[in-house]
């Protein structure tokens, strides 16, 4: 009997011992991390592993202040990498500049010219930022490329800046009376707010306003289609055929009398545009002859056309 309780009792012990391990492992499962087939197990990377191209806006900010502070050709090299990169990572910022300039502007303003003057106010900005004054890049870049694009378009106005500003002062006064009266104020009234004389208020308007630049390539819009500007402007430096063909035919009538140096005296004289230097040199003749022979036959044709003379010799 004793055997078989001290048997009973290690069965017991035994059984309380596998519930307690079976209860553990419930509570910790060990689970085994299996790869599948054909696969890798993926690696964390650091970040000085990554390409210049993918490290965050910050780690290149800390990379480029590194760089900067070291000497010689190879870190020069380096530094420039790091500086396109920064400016390919900023650029559409630069283009959103521009596009919101170029609203306020001329159409003959061109966007890329904009963009190209904000990519260097950009360059310089990268060059002078110091994070030590806790000011955000953007912040600062965007005042320093507004800027430069302002620079840029000052540099190819034609009107001194001062008159711009005394044009913006007075198109502000004119706006704010229009609103106060309801209408379009006279040039006593502007001029009376503007602490000015009448006379010096229509010379600083006539100075602002004194030319005005057009592209000649802009389209000129009507019923029949569009046609560039520069097809419908009149060239007063050019030959009108019609004028220039009826000279010639007057020319032929009226010398049609004469021999044949004296048309050609004439004719090179008037339609050629020669010297009598370079007429009797042509002719083998003296300066002094040649003007002999302009003098007999234009007294002649004077006296054969009359009151006709003015439309020989226009």
């Amino acid at each position: 009997m004793a055997a078989k309780k001290k048997a009973t009792g290690k069965r017991a012990a035994g059984s309380t011992r596998r519930s307690a391990k079976a209860k553990t492992s419930k509570k910790t499962p060990v689970r085994a991390t299996t790869t599948a087939p054909g696969r890798k197990a993926t690696k964390r990377v650091s970040k000085k592993d990554l390409p210049i191209e993918e490290l965050p806006t910050e780690d290149l900010w800390g990379l480029y202040r590194k760089q900067a502070s070291r000497k010689g050709p190879l870190e020069r090299q380096k530094l420039d990498e790091l500086r396109n990169t920064l400016i390919e990572r900023h650029y559409p910022l630069v283009r959103y500049i521009a596009e919101r300039l170029l609203q306020t502007l001329p159409k003959s303003i061109e966007l890329d010219d904009l963009v190209s003057a904000g990519l260097f106010g950009l360059m310089d900005a990268i060059r002078g930022f110091d994070a030590s004054r806790g000011i955000k890049f953007k912040t600062y870049c965007s005042t320093r490329i507004r800027g430069a694009i302002l620079d840029q378009l000052r540099s190819q106005d034609w009107v001194p800046r001062l008159v711009r500003l005394k044009a913006s002062r007075i198109e502000r006064a004119l706006q704010k009376l229009t609103a106060e009266y309801g209408r379009e104020p006279t040039h006593a009234e502007l001029a009376r707010t503007l602490d000015m004389d009448h006379q010096d208020l229509v010379k600083e308007i006539q100075d602002s306003r004194a030319r005005t630049m057009f592209s000649l390539s802009e389209k000129w819009e009507d019923d029949d289609g569009s046609v560039e500007k520069v097809e419908i402007l009149e060239d007063k430096g050019s030959i009108d055929p019609v004028h220039e063909l009826n000279r010639r035919d007057l020319m032929g009538f009226i010398t049609r009398a004469l021999t044949h140096k004296e048309r050609f005296i004439i004719e090179q004289y008037y339609q050629y545009g020669h010297t009598m230097r370079e007429i009797g040199e042509m002719l083998a003749l003296t300066e002094s002859r040649v003007c002999q022979i302009h003098s007999n036959v234009m007294g002649r044709l004077k006296g054969l056309l009359g009151q006709k003379q003015g439309s020989l010799l226009s």
